[in-house]
């Protein structure tokens, strides 16, 4: 995306930012940053971060990184709009935002330390403004609707591919490796979240982690898996089975996880809640008397990160507006024998929903 597409999105940003009474909004979720400004979109480790992008109401931007980053940002922004720190990150921005701002300044509080909050705060009146960004972000743009597409359909491959690997005797890591050397094989740049592989009554734990747990004749394998794609995210589940028949007791849960998740797309348009879409979902599977095997969510936003908003769940009264895409993906879980889940994609369009 050009540099004209961030400009665009940081002027939208301060219509936001003037709504709250903000002079600025000191931005430090490495998804937001990216979303602003195209520079890193990921920080691995908690404790280290490439940068932070410092927005102000009067229109002058800065990003700033430290010295390894240095050439990167130059490609990005402009130089004299780059601010380059050491040592302690906080201070220096704090100096930053002392020299530049007067006035309010908005922080990401869900996504700064206590370390940093400490140092960064000090001579300034802060006001926390988490969820802004995210508010834009709900909304795809085209090109973003493009890209979720192809990483969508690349995962659609992937699970149309997988069941001609599975065989009795493959572990669930080695499930979980051959999905994700099908991905980068065929384009992605990474998984967009760890492979969940779950086999026989490990399937009854909805973020099961892959283990030594081995494929037998006639049991369920749940693979709940995305790949990051031109920066952005797919999130799909399957429930497969591996053996000559499945039983009475996994097809009639198939059947109703799939009827719950065809009601609840079919609910899916513009103008009506998240927590109603859910209860679509809820109230079928609770007139089919398996409601209490149904415990978490119904989905959730997709974008730059797998889990954004809008989520799918009781308390959300978002309202869905075209743009959005979220997953929908009941499941019911059986600690006995194990579980289904079954997931897509939902983009919500202006006539009401389409499947990516």
């Amino acid at each position: 995306m050009d540099k004209a597409r961030y400009a665009k999105r940081r002027e939208k940003l301060r219509v936001l930012m003037r709504a709250k009474g903000l002079d600025a909004l000191l931005l430090t979720l490495d998804a937001n940053r990216f979303y602003v400004s195209g520079f890193e979109l990921q920080d691995h480790q908690v404790n280290e971060s490439s940068g932070c992008v410092l927005v102000t109401a009067n229109g002058t931007d800065w990003l700033c990184t430290d010295p390894r980053y240095d050439d990167a940002a130059k490609r990005l922004w402009d130089p004299s709009h780059i601010f380059i720190y050491g040592g302690d990150a906080a201070k220096s921005v704090n100096a930053l935002v002392r020299d530049k701002v007067s006035g309010v300044v908005g922080f990401e509080e869900s996504a700064m330390t206590v370390q940093f909050y400490k140092s960064f705060s000090e001579g300034l009146t802060l006001q926390p403004a988490d969820g802004l960004v995210e508010q834009l972000r709900m909304i795809k743009e085209p090109e973003e609707i493009a890209r979720m597409q192809a990483s969508a359909a690349l995962n659609h491959k992937l699970m149309e591919w997988l069941p001609g690997t599975l065989c009795v005797g493959k572990t669930e890591e080695e499930i979980a490796w051959s999905v994700e050397q099908y991905f980068r094989q065929n384009g992605a740049e990474s998984l967009a979240f760890p492979c969940i592989t779950a086999v026989g009554a490990n399937a009854a734990l909805p973020h099961a982690v892959p283990g030594k747990t081995a494929v037998t004749e006639n049991s369920c394998v749940l693979v709940d898996v995305g790949c990051r794609l031109d920066d952005y995210c797919s999130d799909q589940t399957r429930t497969f089975w591996v053996g000559d028949k499945p039983t009475g007791v996994f097809m009639e849960t198939i059947t109703l996880v799939r009827t719950a998740q065809e009601r609840a797309i079919e609910a899916i348009r513009p103008g009506v809640a998240a927590s109603a879409v859910y209860a679509v979902a809820r109230e079928f599977l609770e007139a089919a008397g398996v409601a209490r095997n149904f415990t978490h969510g119904l989905g959730h936003g997709v974008g730059l990160q797998t889990h954004e908003g809008p989520s799918l769940n009781p308390r959300n009264e978002t309202i869905l507006q075209p743009g959005m895409v979220v997953t929908v993906e009941p499941g019911l879980y059986y600690p006995e024998w194990g579980g289904v889940r079954w997931e897509y994609m939902v983009l919500v369009t202006e006539e009401g929903r389409r499947i990516l």
